[in-house]
């Protein structure tokens, strides 16, 4: 029978080319996923892990072969793998964000130790996208995803693809396209199963067939079974169903026999398409799409980022956020990503590695194999609706392009594609106008559908302590536009650039080498950008007030407070200065009429507030049909009364991989950050874990994040930190 076993512990690891004299000893011992090098949050180099190194792992066979065969299955690293096993080298694998796998079973030793090492080369190569050009983004190093020993009979299942249609009428259709492997010398003949497990655990369907395969060939073939009135996968109600494909001998009687091999996934019953007339529709309704772009990478350690924090970006984008689609800017993104957008019912444009830059045949050919490899790995998910199958932002190329489409629609019929580009006018070979568009306005649009796909960004970067006119028009910007395409008939979405700062080169970021150009900030913590995409969740879901101002009297250009921004679903706010009604005040439906709730507008605030008269508390209040719901205040003297800490898990796996945010703030009276803090803080900690970041850590911003890495061992993680004249803040994380 398969079986998968974790390959991710016990790992060696050197930050340089080594062979295989090179003792053991000189190696640092790892857990997967890992990154070459832990870096500071800003104020790096390429250089410093752009650099070929060396993996190195023994092991005996965790269980007998039994005559199955054994494949190696890397999720991902950065960028181009040379692997050996017991002397026997692999060609070189290229490319970095898509899976790749050897069958290492003719050179295992089935009753010794194996040696499999990695040669791994981390620079920034031009013949492997998405290099050959300057890129506004940095791909980091290391095995960043996880490993997987893979045990397959000789003939056993390859690929499994499932797709729903009719999925709005009483009976719909579920389609498996299942492609059977047969390594052995000889003719195979079986029977294969198909079942459907409905959400609460039940096989609801099952159907069986009798298949045949050729000595070394592979087959595919397809299933087809009805299902009568499922639930559909939706934002609200994200129903998953389950698929179990099995091979095996049958008895005499008919009956299950000697299994051969068994596959599962997961997938949705939805229907999602973009429309001529513009809209994107979601199981027959019209829905207008509000999201935005994300980048895989971390502070400190790149893209090695565990199964928890990649979940965790799924969560912010929906629930802390409140958007609807992601797009996977640019290249396919961890399945743990996907796999939580899926559960909660958040959509996802996923496109292949590029940005700009189209190089040669050989390069095109590699961007050919991701479009494959993109598509046949994720095509079960049901959040996916679109695929990007053109080089982000890269000139029309219409031979290149007609290849990547033609390919995606026949791997996966069932969806559309998209193609970023960034002037209009450019050739449309996609099924959707997908747009980069920064004219801080919205073009009208030349085709339909038109999406959206970038906006803003490096058009107006700003920073977690830019002074306070700078970060209310940020926000607004998001606004905006948010608001004019909601009104635009023929634009299907806007989803804008983007959902968190991230390191770049230095021809293209800040002097710190960060594009400041996210909602949130590196360490996805919200700015007041943010403040605006929250606020248009619904009151039904969550309240939300938040005051776009650090309620200071002289940090604006010509001082004062006036007109003071808010962003709140309620439908009406009170506005106390000092404990005096400074007035009500309703969402600005006049600048802003599409949004489903508009920022407010507090004016008359320059007749109350004086340049040195006197200066206090701001107090508001929402209120939501006549009660009120919600209030925040912001203290008038800005003075730092506490050091906060906070983890974002208070449980972790004793893995040696799993990790969690640890976020600090220095806060007023109130519990408001205060932006224009520049403290160092140092922390303590205690337990089987270690602290990955920087120590001290130097705030600016009066936020900031470090992450807590569980060991091996059981036990409690305790952590302080502590600044100058403020008292010690402290937590604890449990290790399971």
């Amino acid at each position: 029978m398969r079986k998968i076993v974790s390959f991710n512990n016990d790992w060696l690891f050197i930050p340089r080319e080594v062979g295989a004299e090179t003792p053991d000893s000189a190696f640092e011992r790892i857990t997967l996923p890992h990154t070459t090098k832990i870096l500071p949050h800003h104020n790096f180099d390429v250089s410093e892990y752009a650099f070929i190194s060396t993996y190195r792992k023994r092991f005996t066979l965790p269980e007998p072969r039994n005559g199955r065969r054994i494949y190696i299955d890397f999720d991902g690293a950065m960028i181009a793998s040379t692997v050996s096993i017991n002397g026997h080298t692999f060609e070189e694998f290229r490319g970095g964000y898509v899976p790749f796998s050897f069958d290492i079973t003719d050179y295992l030793n089935e009753e010794g130790e194996n040696l499999l090492t990695v040669r791994l080369d981390s620079t920034e190569r031009k013949d492997i996208p998405p290099f050959g050009n300057v890129v506004d983004y940095l791909v980091f190093s290391g095995i960043y995803r996880e490993v997987s020993l893979r045990y397959v009979e000789a003939c056993h299942i390859d690929k499994l693809f499932v797709f729903t249609e009719n999925v709005l009428t009483s009976i719909a259709k579920v389609h498996t396209t299942i492609r059977f492997n047969n390594q052995t010398e000889e003719f195979q003949q079986f029977t294969f199963r198909v079942r459907i497990i409905n959400p609460d655990g039940n096989i609801i369907a099952s159907q069986t067939a009798v298949q045949a395969v050729s000595a070394y060939k592979i087959y595919t073939t397809q299933l087809t079974l009805d299902i009568e009135s499922p639930k559909l996968w939706s934002l609200e109600e994200p129903c998953i169903y389950g698929v179990i494909v099995d091979i095996y001998q049958p008895s005499e009687t008919g009956q299950v026999n000697d299994f051969i091999d068994i596959v599962m996934d997961g997938f949705g019953f939805r229907e999602a398409h973009f429309d001529k007339d513009g809209s994107f529709y979601l199981n027959g309704e019209p829905l207008k799409l509000i999201g935005l772009n994300r980048h895989q990478t971390y502070p400190y350690i790149g893209a090695a980022a565990p199964a928890r924090l990649q979940a965790k970006d799924a969560d912010i984008i929906k629930y802390e956020l409140g958007c609807n689609i992601v797009r996977t800017s640019h290249y396919p993104q961890s399945t743990h990503f996907l796999n939580r957008c899926d559960a909660i019912g958040l959509l996802v444009m996923e496109e292949i590695p590029g940005w700009q830059h189209i190089g040669d045949d050989d390069w095109k050919a590699l961007a050919m194999r991701d479009v494959r490899a993109m598509i046949e790995r994720d095509r079960n998910h049901p959040s996916i609706v679109l695929w990007g199958v053109r080089i982000n932002e890269s000139p029309d190329d219409e031979a290149f392009y007609d290849d990547t489409n033609t390919l995606a629609r026949e791997l996966d019929p069932t969806r559309q594609t998209g193609g970023v580009r960034n002037f209009i006018g450019s050739q449309l070979i996609e099924d959707v106008y997908t747009f980069n568009d920064f004219s801080n306005t919205i073009l009208e649009p030349e085709h339909t559908p038109h999406l959206v796909t970038e906006f803003n960004g490096h058009m107006y970067p700003t920073k977690m302590w830019d002074q306070e006119e700078r970060a209310i028009e940020h926000a607004l910007r998001h606004a905006r536009i948010q608001d004019k395409q909601l009104g635009m008939a023929r634009v299907a979405g806007a989803i804008g650039w983007c959902m968190a700062d991230y390191n770049t080169h230095k021809e293209l970021g800040s002097g710190d080498r960060i594009c400041y150009h996210g909602v949130l900030d590196i360490f996805r913590l919200p700015k007041f950008a943010a403040y605006f995409y929250e606020s248009q969740i619904s009151p039904t879901i969550r309240t939300v007030l938040r005051v776009a101002s650090y309620w200071t009297i002289g940090d604006r250009s010509e001082g004062g407070n006036d007109p003071l921004i808010m962003f709140s679903n309620c439908d009406e706010i009170a506005v106390y200065v000092g404990g005096s009604l400074h007035g009500r005040f309703s969402p600005d439906r006049t600048q802003y009429p599409h949004l489903p709730h508009p920022p407010f507008n507090v004016t008359g605030l320059h007749m109350l507030l004086t340049w040195g008269g006197a200066f206090e508390d701001l107090h508001v209040v929402g209120f939501l049909g006549g009660e009120q719901v919600i209030e925040q205040k912001i203290a008038s003297d800005g003075m730092p009364t506490a050091l906060t800490l906070q983890a974002d898990d208070s449980e972790l796996q004793a893995d040696g991989a799993d990790m969690t945010r640890l976020v600090f703030k220095i806060v007023d009276k109130f519990g408001n950050r205060l932006p224009y803090t520049q403290s160092v803080v140092t922390f303590e900690i205690d337990g089987p874990g270690e602290l990955i970041g920087e120590n001290p850590f130097a705030l600016m911003g009066g936020q900031a994040a470090v992450y807590v890495k569980a060991g091996r061992t059981a036990g409690s993680i305790t952590i302080c930190a502590s600044t100058p004249r403020l008292p010690v803040a402290e937590t604890t994380i449990h290790i399971k």
